[in-house]
């Protein structure tokens, strides 16, 4: 297939350079480059896992782990209603 290509200089250079030092075709050069490229873009990327750092809470003053139903109804305000 033939198209048109419109390459910054500094990727110009650098492929001429590649098709130099290798004496490869320079369409060679940008086919191949090209092939690499997408593929790259192709790949995933492992998502890094989401960590979250730990902190004490604490327990408000007047409050006891003793009892789960008191902290329940302290919670839900049921002395309020």
């Amino acid at each position: 297939m033939r198209t048109t290509l419109t390459l910054s200089d500094d990727v110009a250079s650098q492929a001429r350079a590649r098709s130099a030092k290798t004496r490869r075709p320079f369409k060679d050069v940008i086919n191949e480059a090209l092939r690499l490229g997408l593929a790259a873009m192709e790949e995933a990327r492992p998502a890094r896992p989401y960590r979250t750092q730990p902190r004490p809470m604490g327990l408000r003053e007047g409050l006891s782990y003793d009892n789960v139903g008191d902290l329940l109804a302290a919670a839900e305000r049921e002395d309020f209603k």
